[in-house]
């Protein structure tokens, strides 16, 4: 099955549907799904590295838009929609101390989030939520959202056929870490917040 689920990521970067569902994707992870980009990112890149920096471009500039998604959902509808959201992950008991702590250090916040596995609909929820200035929450998000996809993209567009051939040859144990990177994300938003 991941073998299956592998092959339809590296030959979905071959069509003209790569882009669109790298995006969509992306804008998801940034505001109510939980599967991070880097699942279609990382065939993507390794299908075709000369277009790894593009992907990179353009799933940044897609998690952006969701997290402005996101963003929306905390500070407009954070009472029906941002609550039940936050409820969904477990990440209910949390939320209020992570909103003050905006208040000192809302950049560091946005800025060390954006780059760890802890889901980032969490960060612009809590964002949206807190109040927090939507000009800097824009530019912190693209700098982190873009530090990490552009590290990703850079390595495998650099090292890409030992990766390739490594994941290839260790997909379970891949798939393995990386779900378990996943889960340990929502595990220590839930417990640190």
């Amino acid at each position: 099955m991941l073998r299956r689920l592998y092959d339809r990521a590296m030959a979905l970067a071959a069509t003209p549907y790569a882009v669109p569902a790298l995006g969509a994707a992306s804008f998801a992870e940034s505001s109510v799904s939980p599967v991070p980009p880097d699942v279609l990112l990382i065939p993507m890149v390794l299908a075709d590295p000369r277009r790894g920096r593009f992907f990179a471009l353009w799933c940044t500039i897609a998690s952006v838009l969701g997290g402005l998604l996101g963003y929306a959902i905390g500070s407009l509808l954070y009472e029906s929609f941002g609550k039940w959201l936050i409820d969904f992950y477990g990440m209910a008991e949390g939320i209020e101390d992570f909103r003050a702590l905006y208040a000192t250090y809302g950049a560091a916040i946005i800025l060390i989030k954006g780059l760890t596995p802890i889901p980032y609909k969490i960060v612009t929820i809590a964002s949206g939520f807190a109040g927090y200035d939507l000009f800097w929450f824009v530019v912190l998000s693209i700098v982190t959202r873009g530090a990490r996809f552009f590290l990703i993209a850079e390595v495998l567009r650099l090292w890409g056929e030992p990766v390739r051939e490594f994941i290839e040859r260790r997909l379970v144990l891949v798939t393995s870490i990386l779900a378990a990177i996943v889960i340990g994300g929502f595990v220590v938003a839930r417990y640190a917040l």
